[in-house]
């Protein structure tokens, strides 16, 4: 049983690796690139399969009516192993063709199409084969051949389907700007509040009862409308969506990171979902790499906004380390990891231009700014406060860096709804889990709350610095939901039982706009994170990119203020 178990756990661990290679065009077939991949990812899955294989023959072993004794090599068993595995392979395929279909490129999804169905084949070959076994016993080296031949060509299909590398998914990278004449001055600016994995549904309960006022102000004189977000939702591909108008296929970022392999082989860009393939980086079986602002293949609208000499202040967006030119300020998402080094002296990257760097360090050493929310403690000192530790340095940077950097576009980011939220989801919505005690809701009940209430205070902020032709946007690129109790019943078997927020599924963000150019309305149609981009450029009287995914959302607006500003085009902006 076990040997039949490890034959099977090797084919069903190819599946996964011919998977993997589907996600990943870039990658090479050559032995030297293919064999660490093999190497780590294929021995990861052989020998969790193996497990699972063996405990089912286990099982079947214990309630069979017969004596169970398969060969070593059974080539009855094995066609019925390998039918499942195949069965098992086909459908894992068609669940990350759904779940990858906006972020992989056109070849991609139609070699994943013909590996599934090349599999779907083999699993009916694996049957025939088991049929015939059973029907003719005496030929048993001719279904043994058979068999290897199946096996064999189950995996060999999806690869020589795939082909070989296509080399880089797009052309040169996208990571400054040429910066143009300074644009007309005009009245309308734009303040825009990021905010990851906010929930709209959080906040209209909250709101309603009083407890966040300046959502409700937004709520109530403004426009709100559902994000479709991306998968997979990590902050690092969500909001290079946000800030480009295009999707992964196009903007160059798929992913939170790029995964290195040991012993020599090519990164990955993508790992498969739904088979635990994250493990790999949790157990340090693969190691988890940082984008960088280099990752940018097409233009960020600081860069856009840049190029057309319009001013933009932008603080805590991701992927902007090394910061890129502006005109303007920028400060990376970085910055408090690096300000905390020896190297951040002498390392003036995540600061744009690099002369403002001791007027953003000197912030840090200020008296947090009294909102309410916020406790007095210095500003280094916060660095290292938990929770909203981040969000607490980045809006103490922002608020001391607009009086004496006027911009036309604003941009803070917030961050750490998305950690605080993994963790204390469950006390925030007890009725969602079922086994919160009422002195962990008292103790931990609030605590999500009270960091929408410092966001809170700086939407009231914002809202009291508009003007009259001004626009606030507050945006968040994906939500937060409950964990599954499947998972969280495996995160207490890993060794994280804490763990009850996900944004696996890719639940919805939201904009909400609030301006005297807003149109009040409860609710608008849902829209997606690529929406953003064009409905800011839109606002701002500028062209929008032909070759952008998103739209420009005028249904935000009032009808006065749209039918004296109809939708311009440019074919793109990224050349």
């Amino acid at each position: 049983m076990l040997s039949n178990s490890v034959v099977a756990a090797v084919l069903g661990a190819s599946y996964v690796v011919a998977l993997v290679l589907q996600l990943n065009p870039t990658l090479s077939l050559g032995p030297s690139r293919l064999v660490p991949l093999a190497l780590t990812v294929g021995l990861f899955y052989a020998a969790h399969l193996t497990v699972i294989f063996y405990i089912w023959l286990v099982i079947r072993q214990v309630f069979a009516h017969e004596l169970f004794s398969p060969a070593w090599t059974s080539v009855s068993l094995l066609s019925w192993l390998g039918t499942a595995g195949a069965a098992a392979g086909a459908a894992l395929m068609w669940a990350n063709l759904r779940t990858f279909a906006l972020v992989l490129p056109d070849e991609s999804v139609d070699v994943i199409v013909r590996g599934m169905l090349a599999l779907v084949a083999s699993g009916c070959l694996f049957i025939v084969v088991g049929q015939l076994r059973a029907q003719f016993p005496h030929r048993r080296r001719v279904w043994a051949l058979l068999l290897v031949f199946v096996a064999c060509g189950s995996v060999a299909a999806p690869v020589a389907l795939r082909g070989r590398a296509r080399g880089s998914l797009l052309e040169t990278p996208a990571t400054g700007a040429l910066l143009g004449p300074v644009a007309a001055e005009s009245p309308s600016n734009v303040t825009v509040l990021a905010i990851d994995a906010g929930s709209l549904d959080l906040i209209t309960s909250a709101a309603a009862d009083g407890r966040l006022p300046n959502f409700g102000r937004v709520l109530d004189a403004g426009a709100v409308m559902h994000l479709a977000t991306i998968h997979p939702t990590s902050a690092e591909a969500v909001w290079t969506a946000v800030a480009t108008g295009k999707l992964p296929q196009k903007n160059g970022v798929r992913s939170a990171g790029i995964y290195d392999l040991p012993r020599g082989g090519e990164p990955l860009q993508l790992l498969p979902d739904y088979c635990f393939a994250h493990a790999l980086v949790r157990f340090g079986l693969i190691a988890e790499v940082p984008h960088t602002s280099a990752a940018f293949r097409a233009q960020p609208f600081w860069s856009i906004l840049s190029v057309l000499g319009i001013p933009v202040g932008v603080v805590g967006w991701p992927l902007t380390q090394p910061a890129p030119t502006v005109r303007g300020y920028l400060v990376s998402d970085a910055y408090p990891r690096l300000a905390a080094t020896p190297s951040a002296i002498d390392d003036p990257s995540s600061v744009y231009p690099p002369e403002m760097k001791p007027e953003v360090a000197q912030a840090l050493d200020l008296p947090m700014i009294p909102d309410g929310a916020a406790g007095g403690r210095a500003g280094r000192e916060a660095i290292n406060e938990a929770p909203g530790r981040l969000d607490r340095v980045f809006d103490q940077i922002a608020r001391s860096l607009a009086p004496g950097h006027p911009t036309r576009v604003r941009v803070v980011r917030y961050s750490s709804l998305d950690a605080i939220g993994h963790y204390y989801l469950r006390y925030a919505m007890p009725a969602e889990f079922g086994d919160v005690t009422d002195d962990e809701r008292r103790r931990f009940g609030l605590v999500l709350e009270s960091h929408y209430s410092f966001i809170d205070a700086a939407i009231g902020r914002a809202i009291a610095s508009l003007g009259p032709d001004d626009l606030l946007l507050i945006v968040s690129g994906y939500g937060m939901e409950p964990l599954g109790f499947g998972k969280r019943l495996l995160e207490v078997i890993i060794g994280d039982p804490g763990l009850s927020g996900t944004h696996e599924s890719a639940p919805d963000g939201f904009l909400m706009a609030y301006g005297p150019a807003v149109a009040r309305s409860r609710l608008l149609a849902r829209g997606s994170v690529v929406d953003f981009v064009p409905t800011l450029l839109y606002f701002l009287g500028l062209p929008i990119g032909r070759d952008m995914d998103g739209f420009a959302r005028t249904d935000l607006f009032r009808r006065a203020y749209t039918d004296e500003r109809p939708i311009t085009f440019i074919p793109t902006y990224d050349r």
